[in-house]
């Protein structure tokens, strides 16, 4: 009964979805990829927004019935029945009456399950499209039958880009610049490369002094466009992963903007990216007890983020021991049991304690034994809270603390127990709404 309820929610909000832009036709961009679309989501509307009026995609409401929820600027009333009726007449008092609407609208899209994206791209079809990576491991890729049949799905708002459309690509992703191939019209790349048209260069970790000690307070990097150059410093984050929605989005306003460099558009964005926040939960720094420090990349976890949040708590000027709090990385499929042991060597190379929660997860300990990391510095639990409570114990001062692990296991209630100002816990941390609080 509750499939039958959604399948019609979802019926009904599209076709008011489809009957406003039908009347208004704002121009579309959607953002797609395996990995890091809510970043560079939130990134290209930071871009956009000094030269258009955009609305973007709120959290990460990628899927079939996110998309027409945000397109008429809705919340999600979960399993609220009353609160989807009032949707529904809000809604089509919206698709009948709006005058006032976005330019743009920033998407994104996402495929949990096949055909997630083929029923979207019917009715919707993107005026810009940016493709942010595709990891040979991806997410979600546990419903697919091979990872090629996933990465097949996530491309196609590519090959469903409007002729005078433009294609923005990760440079640094061989799987996504091959998508060049399939569409004509224009397209720009960005990247570390020194071959992409808008490239990153010189990234290094910011530290300052607090309590005594000098400590990491976020990054800095320079984005390059033929001569010109924008400097760029993200507070409270850490990780590559936060440059390439930067570059995303700039590479998407220099497309759009022809006259982008002659009309002072570099300092436009510098304007604006002084005020951009990055999302919770994606490698964010949060202070925690006993004059700690964590690094909060709770939101979801995969084999190639969780490589790359292993990699920046090794490159850390770090004062005291390096401590990682891993979960599961679920809906990897037959991948499972070889990613996990994969980080687990890792970890076992870069931590001097490891913490795992969760029953796949157990295979991340057993990576880190086969690298001889001494047992007594591994520790396992079946649930995020149990293993908060129990790291709150044994840390010390100087500390560093990587907490990482997939939605379902819900690491950011490990996070409250050693975050220092836990009050503050519905700003600074992922899944923090009613509906969350009580799952």
């Amino acid at each position: 009964m509750r499939k039958i309820f959604k399948s019609i929610i979802i019926k009904i909000l599209t076709l008011e979805a489809r009957l406003l832009v039908s009347r208004l036709k704002p121009k579309v961009l959607m953002v797609t990829g395996s990995v890091g679309k809510t970043s560079t989501k939130d990134a290209v509307y930071t871009a956009l927004k000094p030269f258009f009026k955009v609305r973007k995609s709120q959290k990460s409401f990628n899927s079939e019935i996110g998309v027409p929820l945000t397109m008429l600027g809705l919340e999600n009333a979960w399993g609220n029945p009353f609160r989807w009726l009032i949707n529904i007449i809000a809604g089509f008092l919206k698709a009948t009456f709006t005058k006032e609407y976005p330019e743009w609208l920033v998407l994104e899209v996402g495929a949990d399950k096949p055909g997630d994206l083929k029923s979207l791209i019917k009715w919707l079809k993107p005026d810009v499209v940016v493709v942010t990576r595709f990891p040979d491991v991806p997410p979600h890729v546990e419903f697919y039958s091979t990872v090629e049949k996933l990465i097949e799905e996530e491309s196609l708002p590519v090959f469903a880009l409007k002729r005078e459309g433009i294609l923005v690509l990760n440079d640094d992703d061989e799987k996504v610049t091959r998508l060049a191939q399939s569409f004509l019209g224009q397209n720009i790349t960005y990247g570390l490369t020194p071959r992409a048209n808008v490239r990153g260069e010189s990234d290094e970790i910011i530290y300052e002094m607090r309590n005594s000690r000098n400590v990491p307070s976020g990054i800095r990097f320079e984005v390059r466009l033929g001569e010109e150059v924008l400097p760029v410093e993200l507070k409270n984050c850490l990780g590559i992963q936060h440059i390439y929605p930067i570059l995303a989005a700039m590479a998407t306003v220099v497309s759009l903007k022809k006259d982008f460099i002659n009309s002072g558009g570099f300092s436009k964005l510098a304007q604006a990216f002084t005020h951009h926040k990055t999302p919770p939960g994606r490698m964010k720094i949060i202070e925690g007890l006993k004059g700690t420090m964590i690094i909060d990349d709770t939101y979801n976890s995969s084999p190639a983020a969780a490589d790359l949040a292993l990699r920046t708590l090794k490159e850390l000027k770090a004062p005291g021991r390096r401590i990682a709090l891993l979960g599961d990385m679920r809906e990897l499929g037959t991948f499972s049991r070889e990613e996990h042991l994969k980080i687990g060597a890792l970890a076992g190379k870069v931590c001097d304690i490891l913490l795992t929660v969760g029953p796949e997860a157990r295979l991340i300990a057993e990576g880190a034994l086969d690298t001889l990391m001494d047992e007594k510095n591994i520790y396992q639990f079946e649930q995020s809270k149990e293993a908060g409570k129990f790291l709150e114990s044994i840390i010390r001062e100087g500390d560093t603390i990587l907490i990482k692990g997939s939605q379902s296991i819900r690491m950011e209630k490990a996070v409250e127990e050693v975050m220092l100002h836990s009050e503050r816990k519905e700003k600074l941390l992922v899944r923090q709404d009613e509906e969350w609080s009580r799952r």
